[in-house]
């Protein structure tokens, strides 16, 4: 069977996951210049929203997090992974259908679970109508990521990393195809372009399925359609999944009252839509990347009782992901505005839009560095089949998310959401940190990450100050239409260049760590 290699396995997620960030940057771009923070926009994203509110809670979370663990271990243990694996698919499948048909038929009620400030105004009718189109990417987006999991666990990551590109490049295509064939204007216009995307997202889950599918056929799992049944080992699937739905059902129970929060306040939806992408860049490259290949890295080598390789690789996974994503965070904080300006302020999408939305970038920048650590924390419950205590600890989460953001938004506003989201976010990781206290070795920080991580730190404090004054000595140029892009292209590599430059010099990380593991 094909090892694992850890960081040749995280910088080919990574990159193939910022090539999708990246093209998703245009996609927000030019659904910012058509709809900008409008009815039509509101009501598409929340649409958009409900299917992957539920993905988050049946594939990516609860399922799969149950699903990889046990189809590592069948295969470090030479076991008949390939039939529990279809037995999964179908299982998961028939499951899903049943769902959306229903989801389809009480959307209503779904729309006001989601945004409940759009009933009595034209948002609400829209954001249904949309939902209803949208829904059925719950079954492909699905299906899709537990054959990515089949492909990860087996060492294979380049398919199921490249896959969410189809999704930005369908998005794109319809936006494209709409402006240049309907001839409409104004509202006409935007509620065109709202119902042309709707109908891209089922269409994008459709190609993301077929080409996982294939692969996963090419790895010698070829999954087919047949009739589901219950075995001991679905069964037992199921039993370690409930816990991770019940903590998945509260993790986005936790997106719902932000959204809630936001729904009352005209433009806050799109606002924290739109902030949501930037920071989600570097949570996206680095984060999810590194928990992608963790979990089955860790499961396989928990199985064949490789504690010592299972401390490596859980230090070198979270020395990487903070070398990256501190700096990322502080950069969020201190360039905000000028991020935002240059990258969205176009079209219906106006200055005091760019205000708001910076705000909340720099809010939820101050957060990422715990989103990123839940990501290399969480496998260490998961890759031991322990499910329950997460659940516990994102119940913590919940109260506290509830209380930030609705107890703030009277005297803050919108931006009480991102707060919540953030605050929230480290206080998950200080749960998750204090539950590894009785696990074995493979848990524990070494002695080389507890000596870079504070070096990591005054790096991007560095890079921060850098940036501050880059920024204001650049700042005239962000206001010309002909200048701004090369403005901000510089300033990214003064902030890039300053930070591995100082976090060299004072021992943070070595430069030859990136390139070697770069050639891995």
């Amino acid at each position: 069977m094909k090892p694992i290699r850890l960081m040749s396995g995280f910088f080919t997620v990574g990159l193939w996951t910022l090539a999708s960030r990246l093209l998703g940057f245009v996609r927000d771009i030019m659904i910012a210049a058509y709809l900008g923070t409008g009815p039509v926009a509101e009501a598409f994203l929340v649409a958009f929203s409900l299917p992957n509110l539920f993905r988050r809670f049946f594939a990516e979370g609860a399922f799969n997090m149950a699903f990889v663990p046990m189809f590592s271990k069948k295969i470090e243990g030479g076991e008949d992974a390939k039939e529990f694996a279809q037995d999964a698919f179908v299982g998961l499948a028939g499951v899903l259908v049943v769902f959306t048909v229903v989801a389809i038929v009480l959307m209503p009620a779904l729309v006001t679970m989601m945004a409940s400030g759009f009933i009595g105004s034209e948002r609400f009718d829209l954001a249904v109508y949309y939902g209803r189109i949208a829904f059925p990417y719950i079954l492909f987006i699905s299906l899709s990521a537990l054959l990515s999991g089949v492909l990860n666990a087996t060492g294979r990551f380049t398919a199921a990393a490249a896959a969410p590109l189809l999704l930005n490049i369908v998005f794109i295509s319809a936006l494209v195809l709409t402006g240049l064939t309907c001839g409409c204007t104004g509202v006409d216009n935007q509620t065109l372009m709202g119902a042309a995307l709707a109908y891209a997202v089922p269409i994008a889950g459709i190609a993301q399925v077929t080409l996982v599918w294939f692969a996963a056929k090419r790895a010698g799992f070829p999954m087919r359609l047949r009739r589901p049944k219950m075995t001991p080992e679905l069964k037992r699937l199921a039993i370690i999944a409930a816990p991770a739905a019940l903590a998945g059902g509260v993790v986005q129970i936790n997106l719902l009252v932000g959204r809630q929060v936001a729904s009352f306040f005209d433009g806050a939806v799109a606002w924290l839509n739109y902030a949501d992408r930037l920071y989600q860049l570097p949570l996206g490259v680095v984060g999810i990347a590194i928990g992608v290949v963790l979990l089955p890295d860790l499961s396989r080598r928990l199985r064949a009782g490789d504690h010592e390789g299972g401390q490596n690789a859980f230090n070198r996974a979270s020395e990487i992901s903070l070398a990256l994503t501190v700096p990322a965070a502080v950069a969020l904080m201190v360039i905000s505005l000028p991020l935002v300006s240059v990258l969205y302020e176009r079209g219906v999408f106006d200055s005091d839009d760019t205000a708001a939305t910076a705000i909340a970038v720099a809010i939820y920048g101050l957060g990422l560095p715990a989103f990123v650590m839940q990501k290399t924390l969480q496998p260490l419950y998961f890759a031991r089949e322990d499910t329950k205590r997460p659940f516990y600890y994102a119940l913590v989460a919940l109260a506290l998310n509830a209380a930030l953001a609705i107890g703030l938004s009277p005297f803050i506003g919108y931006i009480a959401a991102a707060v919540g989201t953030s605050l929230t976010g480290w206080a998950t990781v200080l749960l998750l940190l204090n539950g590894t206290r009785h696990m074995d070795g493979a848990s524990k920080f070494d002695a080389r990450f507890r000596q870079r991580l504070p070096r990591i730190v005054l790096a991007s404090a560095g890079m921060g100050l850098i940036l501050w004054v880059a920024a204001a000595v650049l700042s005239p140029f962000f206001g010309v239409a002909t200048l701004r892009y090369l403005a901000l292209l510089v300033l990214v590599l003064i902030g890039i260049v300053s930070y591995f430059g100082i976090g060299h010099l004072i021992g943070a990380f070595k430069l030859a760590e990136f390139k070697r593991n770069l050639r891995r």
